[in-house]
């Protein structure tokens, strides 16, 4: 470490790899204002934040999937804390949001604004619901950031008619009910088609196997990067056929 440098807590960590959920892969640079916002958070330079963002990157698997290295110096706390985050969707997200809550001075609730109603619902506690809000309004925000704010159906960008929908139901697949991996950026209407069985997507792999130079070795090789590829936080895959 160079003279005058701090090292990073497990804080300031936790932070920075919730920014880095929700900002696109070629926004991770130091005039993002986001960046220079959490910057000015926990008194570090808007450079040192991002060179921290692309240390994460060299962590993310869906990025390596698609040959993107980031910075080749993550450290082992960074390590430590991006396995630590990736593996507890249902609590560090949340962790993040009270921590970021926190250093700006307002309650987690006025960070995430929840309508007064949906806060005493029967059965359960004001805390656990504002949690529950808190970790989907996480969800939204990193699955249109690794979608870029592209429906990835019709290519629309405009927010509003963006849902952060999942590939495995809710009610279904609970474990990963936070994880952006099983999310997918998607309009209203077709995100209620896809929910409903009304409509289902499909992606089909095809390798020409009478070619000379593909051996089945080789097609073995290559469907194995493609399913990689595709079941990066990034894309969405939902059945492949070899022909």
């Amino acid at each position: 470490m160079k003279e005058g440098q701090k090292l990073w807590t497990r804080e300031e960590l936790i932070l920075a790899i919730n920014l880095y959920c929700k900002i696109p892969f070629g926004r991770l640079h130091n005039s993002n204002p986001e960046i220079i916002k959490l910057a000015n958070l926990i008194g570090r330079t808007a450079s040192s934040v991002a060179y921290k963002l692309v240390n994460f990157a060299s962590l993310d698997p869906s990025l390596k999937a698609r040959g993107i290295k980031g910075a080749s110096n993550a450290s082992k706390l960074d390590a430590e804390i991006w396995n630590e985050f990736f593996n507890n969707w249902d609590v560090l997200p949340y962790e993040s949001e009270k921590l970021l809550a926190k250093l700006q001075h307002k309650t987690i609730e006025q960070l995430n604004p929840i309508p007064e109603a949906e806060l005493y619902r029967e059965g359960k506690t004001k805390e656990q619901l504002v949690m529950v809000r808190v970790n989907q309004s996480f969800f939204r925000s990193s699955i249109l950031a690794s979608y870029n704010n592209t429906c990835c159906i019709t290519g629309i960008t405009q927010p509003e008619l963006l849902v952060a929908g999942h590939i495995k139901p809710w009610s279904v697949d609970e474990k990963n009910r936070l994880n952006p991996q099983n999310g997918i950026a998607i309009n209203a209407l077709h995100d209620k088609a896809f929910e409903t069985g009304l409509m289902t997507i499909t992606l089909i792999l095809k390798l020409k196997s009478r070619h000379r130079y593909l051996s089945k070795r080789n097609q073995s090789h290559l469907m194995n990067i493609f399913l990689t590829f595709m079941t990066s936080k990034s894309y969405f895959h939902q059945s492949f056929y070899l022909m």
